[in-house]
């Protein structure tokens, strides 16, 4: 018996989780100043545990992986590319740091080419060509005054396109809860173990990620655990999502993050996007909906 799809409903679920997430990541502002990355991911990694841990009580998901070890490695490998996305967002425009994450489906068309003999097209090569400019023209490198840290958000979505790759070849059959409890734990433990290695002083958003545990108060607590509960919320709606729609489609709206997250940059923060970089950013979308869309 084939599985009833609702084209309309995925689309909208995405959106809603897109939108959801595109406005909680833009709350990391609210504690990159006065908190560390590694507190941030510690905290909010036992919220969401916490709740994934009631949710697996009341019979609605499995938290145990079939094959511990490869849901290990691939959470290690997500986890990294977050620990980069968030840290990233504290110090560079949110539209930039999305749309380098999002060059990941252009990473995974090239690892699918060169480590798993997969063939591309013409018009995949193209798309991908076209993807990495678009990625350039968003971080508007300047070559008199090269700030490396802005390719940063690129090297998250290596990571992320590693990870999504390894989910595929290392963890299929596994549980979603369970895929979503490994990533949270990792990151939770490479939260605890920045904590413990790094010093406990210094403030303002530039040392988010060269801090260790630092004094939590009522307001940081609430905003760590309003980031949470968004992100709960969006990756439940993606999730939903792709169990209702074909992944191809449901797919190209994921690139809505891009216009929610600089949308809510520019509401709460007045971050702009220069008129290259915003075409830079429909280069991307373009690119990634071509990748998603056209069989090689």
């Amino acid at each position: 018996m084939s599985q009833t799809t609702d084209p309309r409903q995925a689309a909208l679920l995405i959106l809603a989780g897109m939108a959801t997430l595109g406005l909680s990541d833009n709350f990391v502002a609210y504690v990159s100043a006065d908190s560390s990355l590694w507190q941030f991911h510690l905290v909010r990694g036992v919220m969401v545990l916490a709740v994934m841990g009631m949710i697996a009580a009341f019979g609605f998901g499995v938290v145990r992986p079939k094959r511990p070890l490869a849901v290990l490695a691939r959470s290690a490998i997500q986890a990294t590319s977050m620990l980069i996305y968030f840290g990233c967002l504290a110090i560079l425009p949110i539209g930039v740091v999305v749309a380098g994450l999002f060059t990941a489906p252009l990473f995974v068309a090239l690892i699918a080419a060169i480590f798993q003999s997969k063939s591309i097209g013409p018009v995949h090569i193209c798309a991908i060509l076209l993807g990495f400019a678009g990625a350039l023209m968003v971080i508007g490198p300047d070559p008199n005054n090269l700030n490396l840290v802005a390719f940063l958000p690129i090297v998250a979505g290596l990571l992320y396109a590693i990870g999504a790759v390894a989910t595929r070849a290392w963890c299929e059959g596994e549980a979603t809860l369970a895929l979503s409890a490994g990533f949270f734990v990792v990151l939770a433990a490479m939260g605890a173990v920045g904590c413990l290695v790094l010093p406990s002083v210094g403030s303002g958003a530039d040392g988010f990620a060269t801090r260790g545990w630092m004094p939590l108060d009522a307001r940081l607590l609430f905003w760590m655990l309003v980031q949470a509960a968004g992100a709960l919320i969006g990756i439940m709606c993606i999730f939903r999502a792709y169990q209702i729609g074909e992944a191809s489609h449901v797919a190209v709206f994921e690139y809505s993050l891009l216009i929610f997250a600089s949308a809510w940059g520019w509401y709460l923060w007045g971050q702009t996007v220069a008129p290259l970089g915003l075409f830079g950013m429909v280069l991307i979308v373009v690119s990634g909906a071509v990748i998603a869309l056209k069989r090689p």
